[in-house]
This record gives C-alpha cells, structure tokens and sequence, in this order.
C-alpha cells in the first residue's frame, strides 16, 4: 500500500468511526453488501457500537457474517472487537405494520388498516413502500440512540435513487388529488360528494370491480388523522438524510458496466447536492511491481519467462483497471477512493470479512492483508 493508498484508506475509516450514519450505494454485484457489513465492523473495532441494515432479500449480508439468518430487529453478532456489532435484514411489511402502530389512534384503528385486503396486498409490493421503509428503519435506529454508527447496504444504483427519494415521494402521495378524494368519502357522506369524485368512484368500480372500491375507501377510512404523523415523519426522515452526519459511499467494481452505472449514480447525487463522502472500489487486481527495477532477463518457455509474462499481464490489467475507474475518481473528486483487492476466496465469514476491512481501511494490529487472487 502507497503512503497516497494508506492515507485514502485512513479517511475512508474516518466515515465508521466519526459519522452517524453511511449510505452504501452502488451497481448490484459490486460487493455492496460486504462494504456496508465492512464499516460496520470497523466502527465495532473501533469500540463503537454499530448497526447494519440490508435492504436486499439475498442472504449476502448474513453470509457476510457467518450468522443463519437475521431477523427484522437487530441481533448481536459475535466477535472479538472492543465495540458490539448488531445486523438486521428489513421485513418491508413487518416495519410498515409497526409504522401503523404508531401513529394509530388506538389498537383498533392499526388492527382495522392491518386487516384490511388492500392494505395485505400493498403493504409489500407498491412500488416505493421497500424504500421508504428502508428509510423508516434507519430513522428509527438512528433516533432510539443506541447506536454510535448506522450502516444501510442499499438495493443496486437507481432503485437506491429511489430509497433516498422515499420520503419525498410519500409527502407527495398524501398531497395528491387522488389521494385526498378517496380519503373524502371517510369525511363525508357519498351524497354530499362532487359530481366529479363520484363520477371518478364509478369509473374505478367498472374497471376494478366495486369489492377493490370499497376495500380502498375502508382503508383510507381507517387512515383517517394518521396523514400528519407520516407527513412529519417524512419531513424528519429527509432531514436525517441531508444531515453532515450522514455519509454517501459509492461503491462499485472495475468492470465496465459497474463503473457506468457509479458514474450516472454519481453525477444523479450532485443533482441533488450530495456529495460523495467516498469512493469504493472493490475487488481489484492488485499491482505486485512497486519499483522501477528492471525485470531479470529470461527466455521464453522456461518457469521463470513464464512467471514474469504473468506478472506483466496481470500489471497491465491493474493499470487497465485503474484508467477505467480514473474517469469515476474525478466525478466524486475530492472524497477519498479506497480500493479492496480481489481476494482468492469469496466473503463468508468474519474472517474473510476482517480481511476485506484490513484491505479497505488499512491492517491493524495481528491482521494479514496478502490474501489477494
């Protein structure tokens, strides 16, 4: 590692033990998952006590630390470290019934939306409901102030755009016409309706049937006066987003397709005025020659010819990596650029996953970081 690499990988470490909150964003197949459990053991090394938070129905994140399965609350992982490391995988329903509870008036009003068919049917699927969960959860873990450090592995590049757009979307959503006629029928009687929002009710039932009308209207009766508490989440949810506190890491490979789905990732962030706090650069071939010294002479087809013209190809590959990522390094420029080589084995214990974070952020004490592919 170069004292310019050693530094790099110094600041990106910075992120797990000075901030409140990391975003891992990214193309999918990057390691993502494995970046975001990585700064959430770093933060543990570091004695802090850390949470991280997939988003991914995969079971990478578990895999990543060596656990069975994770539930929708944080469960303890294991290990030797001054600080605690907790996991959780998000169960989009499961948080999204918990966010009815609270803001339900009484048990009666969170049993009547939990029981409702509509409710069953969307709660999971409607597009934007994973994000916004996603987002709930971190507000929730950031905001009972249990942890030092929040990680949140997000889905791949423009649904991610999606996730930090959720709560925007959702005070959109209770700010719509739509929305707002089919709460009305809750709030007054079907006669004393419009001629146009009733006209609009009997279209729906001839389209979707009058059973998928009636379902909807006694869903958003049994809404009614939770509209404020979401809308105020929200707002709070936007703000933890834009707070200095919290860190947007890209992530990505040197493959080309990753490397243009970083870049439109990077440049969708400065649109809306965030800049990169870091720049992840996983599974690099690493370069062996950091000397200028000549090569010893060889011929060609004996061991040692063969051994050199490996190693001459694998460092024009590693210089071919780095020009690839160069055009990235300057769209998130001047966040510092930390780069995990390719490893021999895949990420499947702490093990393994202690040496992705020796590689990222730099060895520490008793630590190997020659592992590499």
């Amino acid at each position: 590692m170069t004292n310019v690499e050693r530094t790099a990988a110094l600041e990106v470490g910075d992120l797990a033990t000075e901030r409140r909150v990391v975003v891992c964003c990214g193309p999918g197949g990057v390691g993502k998952t494995t970046v975001s459990a990585t700064f959430a053991l770093q933060a543990a090394r570091a004695g802090r006590r850390a949470c991280v938070v997939t988003v991914d129905p995969a079971r990478r994140l578990a895999d990543s630390l060596g656990v069975e399965s994770l539930p929708n609350t944080p469960a303890l992982v294991e290990g030797d470290w001054p600080g605690q490391l907790f996991a959780l995988m998000l169960d989009t329903k499961g948080t999204f019934d918990d966010l009815i509870a609270r803001y339900a008036a009484t048990d009666e009003q969170a049993q009547s939306i939990r029981s409702n068919r509509l409710y069953q049917n969307l709660a999971g699927a409607l597009s934007g409901t994973q994000e916004y969960m996603a987002m709930e959860k971190l507000y929730e873990l950031t905001e009972e102030g249990a942890y030092d450090l929040v990680v949140v592995d997000t889905p791949p590049t423009r649904n991610a755009l999606d996730l930090l757009d959720a709560p925007r979307r959702l005070t959109r959503f209770l700010d719509n016409r739509l929305f707002r006629a089919l709460l009305l029928p809750t709030r007054v009687s079907m006669k004393a309706l419009g001629v146009a929002t009733q006209a609009m009710l009997r279209t729906i039932s001839r389209v979707a049937g009058a059973e998928i009308v009636q379902d909807a209207v006694t869903f958003f009766q049994a809404f009614q006066g939770m509209e404020d508490g979401f809308r105020n989440r929200a707002s709070a949810v936007r703000d933890l987003l834009a707070d200095p506190a919290t860190a947007y890491v890209v992530v990505t490979s040197p493959r080309p397709d990753a490397l243009e789905e970083a870049t439109y990732f990077a440049a969708k962030l400065a649109d809306t005025g965030i800049t990169p706090a870091a720049l992840v650069v996983n599974r690099v071939h690493p370069k062996f020659l950091r000397s200028r010294a000549p090569l010893p002479e060889t011929h060609p087809g004996t061991t040692l010819g063969v051994l050199v013209d490996n190693l001459l190809q694998l460092e024009a590959l590693a210089d071919r990596e780095q020009t690839a990522y160069a055009e990235l390094v300057t769209r998130v420029a001047p966040a510092p650029v930390g780069r995990v080589p390719l490893l021999r084995t895949d990420v499947h214990d702490l093990a393994s996953l202690g040496l992705v974070a020796d590689n990222l952020f730099g060895p520490g004490p008793g630590s190997a970081t020659s592992d590499v592919g």
